[in-house]
């Protein structure tokens, strides 16, 4: 399963990850980096370590887990 993560830093210079299922590929760096502009300016999400500052990056996961019949 593929996930598409932004990486945020908060009023506490930590990184606050917010995953998404599914993303649509290939990714549109402009279309990403708007996005995540938007969630900060509307103070969309609220971490632990205070509101979400600035960008940090953005990246896509896949993960593949095989069973092991034992």
């Amino acid at each position: 399963m593929k996930k598409l993560e932004l990486k945020f830093l908060n009023e506490e210079d930590k990184t606050v990850t917010i995953s998404l299922d599914h993303p649509v590929e290939p990714a549109d760096p402009a279309a990403v980096s708007a996005a995540m502009d938007e969630i900060i300016s509307q103070n969309a999400f609220f971490s632990s370590g205070g509101d979400l500052v600035s960008k940090k990056s953005a990246r896509i996961v896949e993960r593949n887990v095989e069973e092991i019949e034992i």
